[in-house]
């Protein structure tokens, strides 16, 4: 959702670490010097951020000064940030402007009636307790230092902040409905401010020209149908994206306009498949978990989030669990672009799942993180939970998916990746066993229609859902290790060729299974101690990326006629 003026707010703030959280009690909010710089939206855990404190930081300020643009007087100013973790607040010049409570999810305050001609300040608190139960951290580590699969925190800022001017009637946001079988785009607009006469138009484009309009009246939302005659598909192979226009107009002049793009796609279970535009495509994923040695959460550029997919498609992945973590929406749009399917996550690991308050810390936030990534072509399915503990409550999750399902009744849900399931579209398990004999025959009575394996006796019964292991290999390679420190699962292979094998084998149990629609393999790089990449931490290649395509490329027992 993109309009031409902007300004973006990103650079060097003043930053104060507030331990004892008397930030307020000093009159920080009135815009009183801090005592550091920083490099936003770079976390201060970070290398990039200038800061690198890699301690627990309870409460974090920032302050920076900015001009609203002569050429935005008489419209609304909006104040976005991508995402602050955790509870935040703002003020602008002295005055608070908002709250939102969350680590993963986008908000944005109106702050027109807080400015002034000259110069504004505003400034930022986050409040950060990763060890709280009832705060979602995803692999954030709750101890001092990285441990096991949990690694360096972020706290505060690590996403873009911007201002917006938009006119006093705007479009707000909008979801996009693609339908390959009709070949048409039903856009629904929720409209802001609009007054009677307001129309909303939208076209679409095929390079760079029109194929089809379509118009409807605008109250405080809208809805309409644009029929293409130019039916092209999204696929792997060619992920053709159509541009949109969609504009606000009154009396026949144009009050707001913003761009954006969508792609001709279709995602719907058949039996035990799961259908990409009608036919069945194996999702041979990875596990991304949207880590970087000196960006933490954040990557140090736009470059390094499209070569992160470029990495996965060399070794012959076509897409990723984005693992524990909501991420920026810059990689979507590089999946879009490039032709990789996604399964949209969020980090819940942090929240005792049995307790009452945990619906109320979890829900909005992944209602806002649906509503956020809803019109991406690449997102082919949603994961709210990961690893979901015996002790959970079920209800918590089936709340959750049912929820999920209303927001989005387009893509299939897992309710909880692993176990324990409680309500789902697809079931799934994961399974770490090292030994490819034994993985093999664990699989080995779901061909003849016996109950597939599950991690958990308190799983909800399976009921012919689409299933697939969704965490596997995760195979230790680290020849250089001096110490030991390091870990990844199973015996560490002897050599270079016995790790090859054993992913061969492992892999070719899933891909050859002819109920199986697809893989996720553990993990795509290193992230600090956990040394199970099939890259390094800083995306150098442990082996030659050719032979592990053409183990993953080979055709899935599900894809043969």
């Amino acid at each position: 959702m993109e309009r031409a003026e902007w300004l973006n707010l990103n650079g060097r703030w003043e930053f104060e670490i507030d331990s004892d959280l008397t930030g307020e009690a000093r009159d920080l909010p009135a815009g009183r010097p801090l005592n550091e710089s920083i490099i936003v939206p770079f976390c201060p855990e970070s290398k990039l951020s200038g800061i690198g404190n890699r301690d627990f930081m309870p409460c974090v300020w920032y302050k920076r000064a900015f001009t609203a643009l002569d050429e935005w007087q008489g419209k609304r100013v909006l104040l976005h940030f991508g995402a602050v973790d955790y509870d935040t607040t703002v003020w602008v010049n002295g005055r608070q402007a908002g709250f939102h409570r969350g680590g993963y999810s986008p908000f944005t305050f109106d702050i027109t009636d807080l400015l002034v001609p000259r110069e504004n300040v505003l400034v930022v608190r986050a409040v950060d307790d990763t060890r709280s139960p009832l705060q979602p951290t995803g692999k954030q580590s709750q101890t001092p230092e990285s441990e096991g699969c949990c690694y360096t925190r972020t706290t505060g800022i690590w996403q873009t902040v911007w201002l917006e001017p938009v006119p006093a009637a705007y479009i707000r946001s909008f979801r996009l409905y693609p339908d390959l079988d009709q070949g048409s785009l039903t856009v629904q607009a929720v409209v802001e401010g609009a007054a009677s006469g307001t129309v909303l138009e939208a076209r679409a484009l095929a390079c760079a020209k029109e194929i089809g309009r379509a118009v409807a009246s605008a109250a405080s939302s809208a809805a309409f149908t644009i029929r293409l005659p130019q039916v092209h598909p999204w696929t792997l192979e060619d992920p053709f994206l159509y541009d949109l226009e969609i504009t606000l107009q009154n009396d026949g002049r144009t009050i707001d306009k913003v761009g954006s793009y969508f792609g001709l796609r279709r995602v719907h279970i058949e039996g035990k498949k799961i259908l990409i535009n009608n036919k069945p495509v194996f999702q041979r994923l990875v596990l991304d978990q949207g880590f970087y040695p000196d960006g933490i959460y954040t990557a140090p550029n736009d470059d390094a989030l499209r070569r992160d997919i470029e990495l996965s498609k060399a070794v012959g992945f076509n897409g990723a669990r984005l693992h524990q973590k909501v991420f920026e929406p810059r990689f979507l749009y590089w999946a879009d672009r490039r032709g990789y399917l996604v399964w949209g996550e969020f980090p819940d690991w942090g929240v005792d799942h049995a307790h009452p308050s945990a619906l109320e810390r979890i829900l909005p936030e992944w209602i806002a993180t649906v509503e956020r990534d809803f019109n991406h072509p690449s997102i082919v399915g949603w994961c709210p939970f990961n690893e979901t503990p015996e002790s959970q409550n079920p209800e918590l999750l089936r709340t959750v998916y049912r929820v999920t399902k209303a927001l989005d009744p387009t893509r299939p849900v897992i309710d909880t990746s692993g176990y324990v399931h409680v309500e789902t579209d697809v079931y799934d398990s994961h399974n770490y066993t090292a030994d490819p004999a034994k993985f093999l025959r664990t699989f080995k009575g779901f061909k003849t229609g016996e109950q597939p394996w599950h991690n958990s006796e308190k799983d909800a019964s399976y009921r012919g859902q689409p299933y697939f292991v969704s965490e596997y290999g995760g195979i230790w390679w680290n020849p250089g290790q001096a110490d030991d420190k390091a870990w990844g699962y199973g015996k560490r292979p002897k050599n270079e060729q016995e790790f090859l094998d054993r992913y061969r084998k492992l892999t070719e149990a899933l891909l050859f299974h002819p109920r199986m629609f697809g893989f996720c393999y553990t993990q795509l790089y290193d992230i600090e101690q956990e040394v199970n990449g099939l890259y390094t931490y800083d995306r150098r290649p442990k082996f030659d990326p050719d032979t592990i395509r053409k183990i993953n490329s080979q055709r899935a027992a599900i894809e043969k006629p």
